[in-house]
């Protein structure tokens, strides 16, 4: 006699087992990573674009700064739709698009199509990066967010390392085409792990969250809201000091510096090493000192880089380690700065985090694009521009940090949001 098996009702739904905390940090490595990747990987290739386009350094320019509004600006769309209908569609969307447009900016005849293109892929990346931020809030209350977004951006860190290098070899053997050509496959990587393995984190959709008189109250509680603003203005300036470093560094260590694309790639992987070792840092002070005072401290990192890399400028030295040494002490410091000011300013609203981690990003990437066309104008063949750049939000940092955060900085608990992972 054959032993009867219990049969399985049809009605019956099967549960995926929760991601483990070590899938959702793999997870938010890639989707926050996908930001220098999407920069990082190209500019040791900029000056060659600029030169087979015959296209003058403010349009080159253009591809970076447009890139990086309609990478804040999708966001106020994205955050709000993802708080509706979960993360998961709006990644997926996200990455579907991002990887059709990097292959469309391979495939790009002019810098002005390259430009749009570029433009459709910063849109698709808000979406990505958007919902990272947010997903951290859904599983996390905010000192323990703020943790696992430093073991996020690490990774990011990471990549950032290996972008660089990898974007100069590229460049060198095979042509500016072919670092493009990289996002692509890392774009249908992305979307190949989320669609395999990402189970939404969402835990009760806003169904009111796209009604236009819900969505503008929403905006005036985030903007009426000091804990929000105090962290939302130090990851802004703190992303702003790196951008000025990142927009302007490829023409000033190649072009005023004479450095190769090869050893471009390695300065931004020496930059992004240290981000990584601050992020490293950033778990043991909070861990000790909470939020408040591992980003007062922080500040002093940035300032004190941003002060010796403009004393240093003001004092006639113009070589590559009068910009590296207190470069490294600055990332040291923004990847404290970033991983606090992220998770801090989307902390407070766990029924809006979409809204809120949109909100953060947009104020970031309207800088981003303010910095970009400042540079545009005044790159003048010395390295003043990243130099006094760096110095001045430096100097915001530590305003910020020492002010407003130190102030208004400590997320308040709230109601602890369903969770799948533990810190």
């Amino acid at each position: 006699m054959f032993k009867k098996h219990p049969k399985t009702s049809p009605t019956a739904t099967h549960t995926p087992p929760p991601m483990s905390a070590g899938l959702v940090v793999l997870m938010l490595s890639m989707l926050l990573g996908i930001q220098p990747v999407t920069t990082d990987l190209y500019l040791p290739a900029l000056p060659m674009l600029t030169e087979s386009f015959a296209a003058p350094i403010a349009m080159a320019q253009l591809t970076l700064s447009a890139l990086l509004l309609a990478f804040g600006c999708s966001q106020l769309i994205w955050g709000p739709l993802s708080d509706r209908f979960g993360r998961r569609p709006i990644l997926l969307c996200g990455l579907l698009a991002y990887t059709l447009a990097s292959i469309g900016s391979v495939l790009a005849p002019s810098m002005a199509l390259l430009v749009v293109w570029r433009v459709v892929q910063g849109a698709a990346m808000g979406a990505v990066v958007m919902c990272a931020r947010a997903i951290v809030r859904d599983l996390y209350q905010p000192q323990d967010g703020a943790r696992i977004m430093s073991k996020g951006l690490t990774g990011l860190g990471v990549l950032a390392c290996v972008c660089a290098p990898l974007g100069g070899l590229l460049a060198e053997q095979f042509g500016w085409r072919a670092a493009l050509m990289a996002l692509a496959g890392f774009g249908g990587g992305a979307l190949t792990l989320i669609a395999l393995r990402f189970q939404e984190t969402l835990p009760q959709k806003n169904l009111q969250t796209l009604q236009p008189v819900t969505l503008l109250k929403t905006w005036g509680t985030l903007w009426s809201h000091p804990t929000f603003l105090a962290f939302s203005a130090l990851s802004a300036a703190s992303y702003g000091g790196l951008f000025t470093f990142l927009a302007s560094s490829s023409f000033v260590f190649m072009t005023v510096l004479g450095l190769n694309k090869v050893q471009y790639g390695l300065v931004l992987f020496y930059s992004a090493f240290f981000y990584i070792i601050g992020t490293f840092v950033c778990r043991r002070l909070i861990a000790r000192f909470g939020v408040r005072r591992s980003v007062a401290i922080a500040a002093g990192l940035s300032l004190s880089g941003g002060t010796l890399m403009a004393g240093l400028a003001w004092a006639g030295i113009v070589q590559a380690w009068a910009v590296l040494l207190p470069q490294a002490l600055f990332m040291v410091g923004h990847g404290i700065h970033q991983p606090c000011g992220q998770s801090g300013a989307v902390g407070p609203f766990p029924r809006s985090a979409g809204a809120a981690a949109a909100m953060n990003g947009f104020v970031m990437m309207v800088v981003a694009f303010g910095i970009g066309a400042w540079l545009g104008t005044r790159m003048d063949g010395t390295a003043d521009p990243l130099t006094h750049g760096v110095w001045f939000w430096s100097v915001l940092i530590a305003l910020f940090a020492w002010t407003l955060v130190w102030k208004y900085g400590e997320p308040a608990a709230s109601t602890p949001p369903l969770a799948t992972a533990q810190p």
